[in-house]
């Protein structure tokens, strides 16, 4: 049996490893043609990095187990590791869960962001702070989910697969970090018009391959074969497909809107995902979609915050209406499983997009006075790809138009 969960949780971590292909191809077709080679650079380097140093300070941090002893003895059960590797696959399964705190700033930032001084952001979310969250809500660290939540709210906080941990911290970093970076050239400057996606197949891959990657990030979030439940898959279905219809009507048929509207559905269903009915996910997810439409617009419209892919909003604001939810359809009142309180679900969410925030705005606004976190202006105007990798998207067309 342990070989199954094995082979179980490394199937998982595939797919959620193709995430960040999802979150590297959206980003892509959304930003401007001269930034779509550090957007697809951005994501892998954040991945390799986040890798890096969650194996070697944020796992240990979160669970108490490292990985600083032979070969033989940490895939073969040795104290501290369960037989067969399956340690080693679950730590590849929750790396890339950290891993997905980058990916999902990368896109807020995008345009007119350095590039180390984001991998240096990117060590510091995933090997120290992210790891306290993850540890706190997810093992139980400190004792608050037993003396806190449990005995005084009258429930643990329930976060199955990340709307809070997950999301909500790397949404609410992001807006920290959109803050500290500021609007890009232009953007809020006489008529003030947003640039349209570069190419809406490549942003339409990305939210397919996120979607697909999706049903390993809730349902394999079990982590054991036997308590496994197609109750998580249905509900990240009805989640996913709420979130689009819902944003398909509100969002006046915007193609970027529909392709987001997916993922803010599935965004919000992570938490209650193994608690809450079918129809209260659906219901769930056509909320998350028009949150999302709706405060995109009112963030980057109104408020004058350039949020290129709209990252608080999708991943921050329905992440945290996520965790909240769990607490209402997850109650049997609603027809849920039960195990959860509104209380320690409101409580739960709120503090750990707080604490997103904070991070976010302490480790962006460190590296902006020591540093420095945004490209020159002439850079910006030259675009990321050219300033900081030295090519185009399409070098050819270049080429061609060159020697005409």
């Amino acid at each position: 049996m342990q070989g199954a969960d094995v082979f179980f949780l490394l199937m998982g971590a595939i797919l959620v490893f193709a995430m960040h292909g999802g979150f590297a191809f959206l980003e892509t077709g959304t930003v401007r043609h001269k930034n779509q080679v550090n957007a697809l650079v951005k994501i892998l380097v954040d991945f390799a990095v986040s890798t890096v140093f969650y194996f070697l300070i944020g796992y240990t941090i979160a669970y108490g187990v490292g990985f600083f002893d032979t070969a033989s003895a940490i895939a073969g059960g040795a104290p501290g590791y369960e037989a067969q590797g399956y340690t080693l696959v679950r730590f590849f399964f929750l790396c890339t869960f950290a891993a997905a705190v980058p990916a999902i700033i990368s896109g807020g930032i995008a345009e007119r962001a350095k590039f180390a001084p984001q991998a240096m952001a990117t060590a510091a979310l995933v090997g120290l702070f992210y790891p306290l969250l993850e540890g706190v809500y997810w093992n139980g660290n400190f004792g608050l989910q037993e003396s806190f939540f449990k005995d005084v709210l009258g429930a643990p906080f329930k976060d199955f697969a990340g709307s809070i941990v997950v999301h909500a911290f790397g949404g609410w970093a992001a807006l920290g970090a959109v803050l500290m970076l500021g609007p890009r050239i232009g953007r809020y400057e006489g008529r003030g018009v947003a640039s349209p996606p570069s190419s809406i197949p490549w942003l339409a891959m990305g939210s397919w391959l996120l979607c697909i990657g999706w049903f390993g990030f809730n349902v394999m979030s079990a982590q054991k074969l036997e308590v496994v439940s197609g109750l998580v898959a249905m509900n990240s279905l009805m989640a996913m497909c709420g979130g689009i219809i819902v944003a398909y009507i509100v969002g006046d048929n915007d193609p970027g809107f529909v392709h987001n509207g997916a993922l803010a559905g599935l965004v919000a269903v992570c938490a209650g995902s193994d608690v809450m009915h079918p129809l209260g996910s659906l219901f769930v997810g056509g909320v998350a979609g028009a949150i999302f439409v709706q405060m995109f617009q009112i963030s980057t419209n109104r408020w004058k915050i350039d949020d290129v892919l709209g990252v608080w909003a999708l991943h921050g604001l329905c992440g945290l209406w996520g965790g909240i939810a769990c607490g209402i359809f997850g109650l049997t009142l609603l027809g849920g499983a039960g195990g959860v309180t509104f209380a320690s679900q409101l409580v739960g969410s709120i503090a750990g997009a707080a604490f997103g925030l904070l991070v976010g705005l302490g480790v962006y606004g460190v590296l902006k006075i020591t540093v420095g976190i945004r490209l020159t202006p002439d850079q910006e105007h030259r675009g990321a790809d050219l300033s900081i990798h030295k090519i185009r998207a399409n070098p050819e067309e270049d080429v061609r138009t060159f020697a005409t």
